[in-house]
Order: C-alpha cells, then structure tokens, then sequence
C-alpha cells in the first residue's frame, strides 16, 4: 500500500480537472441489492473560481490568508484545447486545466506542510445548505518531514475553516444576465483560518468524533473529540473544541496536550482509526485492533486486542446499524466482520477480498449491507454482507484506477453514490444505479485506441498530485474536499 507519510512540500496548486457524463442505470450488480433511483439533473450552473490560499506556520494567532488568484497572461495566445481522458499520455508542452462548466464550485488551498489526513468537523451552519460561498470545517494532521538544513520540522494538528467557497464562474458566461444575487455568490477569494496543536511524530490518521445518535445536526460537541494515530504508535486523543470556538469568535483557553494517550500498540504505528457510539478503534502494523471506550472518568483501553488479521490493519469502520459490529481492512487481503460480544476477540466472518492488501473500507450508511473496499491493485469492489458466509464475490467490482486507491467513501446521503481516490492522481464518482447505454458509442483516444470507460463513472476530477485522501462534507449536499501531497482541493459537480 503507498502509505501517507511523505517529506514533499506543496509546490504547484491544483491544474487539472477532467469531466466524464452520467448515464442511466446498472451493469453486473446483483440482482438481491435492490434498485437504486437514478436521478440526474441537466443543469449547467454558472460561473468559476480557482483559488490558491498560503498559511504560515505561526501557531499562535489566528492566520488568515487571502486567497491568491491564478494570474494569467492577457496577451498570451490561446492554445489548441482538447478533451482529456485518463490513460492518455499529452506531450510536454500540454498541461491539464479544468473545465469550469462541469464544476459547481472549485478551489485549491495549501497549507505550509503536507495534511496527508484529514476529516469533516461538523458545524452550525446549518445542514443540507446549498447557498453559496460555502464554509466548511476540517481537521488535518501534518506530515512535514526533514527541512533542508533546519532537521525535522515540528508535526501539528490543525484545526482549518475554509470560508468564501464561491460558486464557479463559467468562462463562457456572460455577466449581461447575471443577476445582483448571483453576482454576490461568486467572485469572492477564499480564506483558510487555521490553529494549531503540537504533534509528536507525523500524523498518520485524524479522525473527528461522530456526534452521537438523535444529536441536533446543527451544533458542534462539547467536547469535540479528535484521534490521531502518530508513527510514534501513540494515539491521542483532542478536545479542538476550544480551537473552533476561538476562530469563530472570542478567544477560549485551549489545551495543548491530548486529553488522553493510548499506548497499547506500543512503539507499532498504525493507519486504521474509526470512532463509533461503542468507542474509539484503532488498528495497527502488527495486526491488532484495539478498543477504547469512554468512561465517567475518562478514556480506558481493553488491554486485550483483537487479532485475526496476519498483517497491518488498514481500515476499520463501525456497522451503521449495530453499534457492537464494525469491519476491518487488511494487508492479508482480507477484509473481516468483528462482533465486540464475540468471545476471543476474533473475526466472526472473514473474505479474501482482492488479490493485494486492501487499503481502505467504507460501509454504507443508508444500505447497510453493503460495503465499499478499494485495493493496492487499484480495484474497486463493492460487497453484499449477508454473502460473506458463503464464497463471494463482489456484486460490483471496477478496475479504473491503476495505482492504489487511497480513499472511499460512501455519498452521505445517496445510496448509490460513492467517491474513490488513487495514488494515480484521480478522484473519481461513482454511481451504481447506471447501466449501458447499448446506443452510445465508446470514447476513443486520441491514438485511435478505444477506452473502456464503465457507465457508472460519473465524473474524474484531476490536478492534485498523490491524492490521500477525501471525504463527502455531511452538510453540504454534493461537497468534496480531498486532500494530497500539493493542496486541499473543495468542490461540487453537476454529476451529484
């Protein structure tokens, strides 16, 4: 698995975007997982924003950070453009540039150091917001490495608001028809505010705290836990609480030391880190799982892991629906279902799910028999649960991707929808309720060769480079926010 530490700094923001259409409805999904709507709306929104945000690394005040727009050359003359399509090679002296009339909106933002993990902090805005410019909240963790001449470089957590998330003007559009509202929702830079925590060692994984159950969508925990897995094997665990009060407004006294330290891995670091109403998992290098639960006096670890994996644990999700059963991912190729009731500690049903390790999970929210597993050999499988006892196989399986898939994660709230990235530089959509269209005729490169471009690729979206990892926003429909080792990227499509 291409694991997510790495010593490069940013250097270049996002250049590349590339739109693929929506079809109709599903080839080769089994029969037993149902049928899926398939909705598609012909609406081209208008107008465009590419934007470029810097941030020191002061982490005493407030940072923020006017967006810089991509300057261009006025009296450069425009070059021949053409349709890209992954898998084709362009020349030296070709560049890839997006194609504003497929974005909703569109923004790249870069941090000092490379924030090769991250999640979604949810906030007060308000939930299935569509108005524009949008906010949103993450935590990330750094991975700065080695700096020439200066060592290491000190590691942090940080807690980032991403605000004035225009919507993406259309170069093609005209302003004439442009309307005094719509014009107050574009054209406006973004800004990233940030605070830091102190972090010992690189952040291998970050993960927020999901509010619990019948919890009002619309307020942030007090306290707001945060878990990161270090390549010290340490995990800690972090109320940023304090941090997002004080870039919202008055000032807070905020800690800057965990609240609680898990050292039962030893000195194995880990990627696997899955917070659920049973508790906080973690899963390590050494194969074994870890369970910590809070109490009335705080955190305590099992000291007895869970261990039926023969190599790193490198996923790990909670059922949707049973709050004691959740699911790991592994380098043993297996991905395996785990009751925390069992006696043992060990798997209750296990499959061998690709031919190389599988990298990441992800379990669908709406139907829950279905999981998502991505693999080093760059594949897609999605799985129906209730066959694991039996020998199966993948009710969907997609071989798109050629390098690893790095991040999966199910649409929030369409069933059908998943989003997948690779260390091929893309992040692609996916929708399971398309099937062929018999009548469409196949794309075909630019060397005359045909590409074998499955129907239920919504949209691949380009110009970060070594994408790790991504996630859907819970509270703004159809927002994606990825990340890599160059920049954050945050946007919308018209495919979903």
């Amino acid at each position: 698995m291409s694991k997510k530490r790495t010593s490069d700094v940013a250097d270049s923001p996002n250049k590349g975007a590339v739109k693929s259409g929506k079809r109709d409805v599903l080839d080769g999904v089994d029969e037993e997982m149902g049928e899926f709507e398939d909705r598609w709306e012909d609406e081209i929104e208008e107008d465009e924003e590419v934007v470029d945000v810097g941030a020191n690394d002061d982490d005493e005040e407030i940072e923020v950070t006017q967006a810089q727009e991509d300057e261009e050359d006025d009296n450069e003359v425009p070059g021949k453009t053409r349709t890209y399509l992954p898998g084709v090679k362009y020349g030296p002296d070709e560049q890839l540039v997006p194609d504003n009339s497929v974005y909703l909106a569109l923004h790249s933002l870069s941090y000092a150091w490379p924030c090769l993990s991250f999640d979604v902090l949810r906030d007060d805005l308000g939930a299935d917001r569509s108005g524009f410019p949008h906010t949103a909240w993450i935590v990330a963790g750094t991975q700065a490495g080695d700096v020439p001449g200066q060592g290491r470089a000190k590691d942090e957590v940080v807690v980032m608001r991403l605000s004035g998330l225009a919507k993406t003007q259309n170069d093609d559009d005209s302003d004439d028809g442009q309307d005094d509202d719509e014009a107050d929702d574009v054209d406006e830079d973004a800004k990233l505010d940030f605070l830091t925590l102190p972090h010992v060692g690189s952040v291998n994984r970050v993960r927020a705290r999901t509010p619990a159950a019948g919890g009002s969508a619309g307020s942030v925990p007090d306290p707001y836990h945060v878990a990161t897995f270090s390549e010290t094997g340490k995990v800690h665990i972090w109320d940023v609480r304090p941090l997002i009060d004080t870039l919202s407004g008055p000032s807070r006294p905020r800690q800057k030391t965990p609240v609680h330290t898990v050292s039962n891995h030893g000195r194995a670091e880990g990627f696997a880190v899955e917070w659920g109403d049973s508790g906080l998992l973690t899963g390590d290098v050494d194969s074994k799982i870890y369970l910590t639960t809070m109490t009335p006096t705080g955190f305590s670890t099992a000291p007895q892991p869970y261990a039926s994996h023969t190599s790193s644990v490198e996923d790990l999700q909670w059922s949707p629906s049973e709050k004691t059963v959740f699911a790991s991912a592994s380098a043993d190729k297996t991905v395996r279902v785990w009751d925390v009731r069992a006696k043992g500690r060990k798997s209750v049903v296990s499959v061998r799910a690709h031919d190389d390790d599988v990298n990441v999970i992800s379990w669908n929210k709406q139907v829950e028999y279905l999981l998502l597993s991505g693999g080093d050999e760059g594949g897609l499988k999605v799985w129906d649960l209730r066959m694991f006892k039996e020998a199966p196989t993948p009710v969907a399986h997609f071989a798109w991707h050629t390098a690893p898939i790095t991040s999966v994660e199910w649409h929030p709230s369409d069933p059908s929808v998943f989003a997948a990235s690779g260390s091929d530089d893309q992040v692609t959509l996916w929708d399971l309720s398309v099937e062929p269209d018999e009548d469409e005729a196949p794309l075909g490169a630019a060397d005359g060769e045909t590409l074998d471009v499955p129907p239920q690729l919504l949209f691949v979206h380009q110009g970060q480079k070594d994408v790790k990892e991504l996630h859907w926003h819970p509270q703004i429909p159809g927002m994606i926010i990825s990340t890599a080792s160059d920049s954050f990227n945050a946007f919308k499509t018209i495919s979903c």
